[in-house]
């Protein structure tokens, strides 16, 4: 299945969460292996958009929050390197609106 175009990707989750230094489950590194920094944060969004979001989504569980999906791919960062990615996406049972969770490292191919 394919999710909308329009999901929703909040601006905090980029500049606030995934891309800031963290001691503990920190992605802000990995990320930065592809060029994505907190400068360029709005770039890490439209890439989700341009380069994940067109993919397959799989259903991976339904909660009483909603229903999770699942997309693996790559992102090509602005510094022209690939990094292997999986990106959790929720179709929320409430508004209907799906949006951006996170995104983590496909260890599985790369």
């Amino acid at each position: 299945m394919k999710l909308p175009e329009d999901a929703i990707i909040a601006a905090a989750k980029l500049n606030q969460y995934l891309l800031v230094p963290k001691r503990r489950n920190d992605k802000s590194q990995w990320l930065a292996r592809a060029g994505y920094t907190l400068e360029n944060w709005p770039k890490l969004e439209q890439d989700l958009r341009e380069q994940l979001l067109p993919l397959e989504a799989v259903l991976t569980e339904t909660t009483a929050y909603g229903q999770l999906y699942e997309i693996v791919g790559e992102l090509q960062g602005p510094n022209g390197r690939v990094i292997a990615v999986r990106t959790v996406w929720m179709d929320e049972a409430a508004t209907g609106q799906v949006k951006f969770i996170t995104l983590f490292p496909d260890r599985q191919r790369g």
